[in-house]
């Protein structure tokens, strides 16, 4: 954050803001606000009230922002927090709530700190002994949990994993290692459209013949829920360029699966993102095995036995 950007935000609120004084004595220090994920219309009145009289609103990207504020008309100093920043800008921000200054937080779309920066300044407000609230609203990973027509509870929201093959195979199979120690559920993911059929391949080898869905560009002209298995969707986002902000969405293992693998399968899989004595305890405890023999085979079969 440009420090002399922020002191003039904090300190010198625009003055062609409409009056809101009302408003902002009784917002919290700190509010969280939701924004629309594609459809400029999605924001609520109360989001537009609390933007227009906070002091200061905060924003991964203020041209990004720009555009959501000057549909609503919405004048507020906009300033940029992000992942970047945020630490430094803490004790500035923190110091300014105390005194008395009002902040909003938003993110580029949808709802702030799910797979965006902010986390790291709730918290500081909290210690600080400041009150922090928020304003509900649209959230990408939610939508298309329920467009998906997968099981909806209990799912596991895992945001971006790694961009890099191995890597990424590595983080799905520690959530599968999760399953067989007994943590199933849907899985929702953000994915970057270039490396969409790559996570897909990676996906199914991980996971197996899982049904998914891939949900495209929500709330938007362009609006796409594609359904199938794994491999299909895959076989398809190979051949077809995606575009636009991407959320899958992977069915949970059916409840026959972990009984139907064998021992070494399911230590390969687990062993693929976790230590030898976490991958033979996370198979023991679903298979019912003994600890011992189990972590026998895991060492074994990492090459330590």
């Amino acid at each position: 954050m440009d420090e002399d950007k922020a002191r003039d935000a904090i300190q010198d609120p625009p003055t062609d803001a409409p009056p809101r004084t009302q408003i902002r004595e009784s917002l919290p220090a700190l509010v969280l606000v939701s924004t629309p994920i594609g459809n400029l219309q999605d924001l609520s009145d109360r989001a537009r009230d609390v933007l227009s009289g906070v002091n200061v609103i905060l924003c991964e990207d203020t041209r990004t922002s720009a555009v959501l504020l000057r549909a609503h008309g919405i004048t507020q100093k906009c300033i940029a927090l992000h992942e970047h920043n945020e630490e430094a800008a803490l004790p500035r921000l923190v110091g300014a709530m105390r005194e008395g200054q009002r902040f909003a937080l938003i993110s580029d779309a949808g709802t702030p700190l799910v797979s965006d920066p902010g986390y790291r300044l709730v918290r500081a407000a909290i210690e600080a002994g400041l009150s922090v609230s928020g304003v509900p609203g649209p959230n990408a990973a939610v939508l298309a949990l329920t467009l998906s027509g997968l099981p909806p509870q209990p799912f596991l929201f895992s945001g971006f994993v790694p961009p890099k093959s191995g890597a990424r195979r590595a983080a799905l199979a520690k959530l599968r290692g999760a399953e067989l120690s007994g943590l199933n559920a849907t899985h929702v993911f953000y994915e970057a459209p270039h490396r969409l059929g790559e996570f897909l391949h990676d996906a199914e080898a991980v996971f197996g013949p899982r049904p998914a869905a891939v949900c495209r560009e929500l709330t938007k002209h362009f609006e796409e829920v594609r359904r199938g298995t794994l491999a299909e969707l895959a076989a398809h986002y190979a051949a077809v360029a995606a575009r636009g902000e991407i959320v899958v969405v992977i069915g949970p293992a059916d409840d026959s699966e972990a009984g139907a693998e064998s021992l070494d399968e399911s230590l390969r899989i687990a062993l693929a993102g976790m230590s030898v004595k976490d991958a033979a305890a996370a198979v023991a405890a679903a298979t019912g095995l003994p600890k011992k023999q189990v972590y026998k085979r895991a060492l074994e079969l990492a090459g330590q036995g």
